[in-house]
């Protein structure tokens, strides 16, 4: 596992986030973790597109469409 080290937080920063993990009754070492859990299993925006533009993608071609209209309107 990989070592982080965090420079230059601001004191207010480290007291609003160390009076936080008390609350949820973990140490500042594991509420941080969670939190880059949390951020790194979330999609980026791209990602979401991207993962939208995969799933969404239509095989149904423009014939296939105006047969289907013509279908409705036939009453079939």
């Amino acid at each position: 596992m990989t070592v982080l080290t965090i420079r230059d937080v601001p004191d207010d920063q480290i007291q609003t986030l160390k009076v936080r993990a008390a609350q949820a009754g973990q140490s500042l070492q594991a509420f941080m973790q969670d939190l880059i859990a949390k951020e790194a299993s979330k999609p980026t925006m791209a990602e979401m597109m991207d993962r939208l533009n995969r799933e969404t993608t239509a095989t149904i071609s423009t014939a296939d469409v105006l047969a289907a209209i013509d279908e409705g309107r036939a009453g079939h």
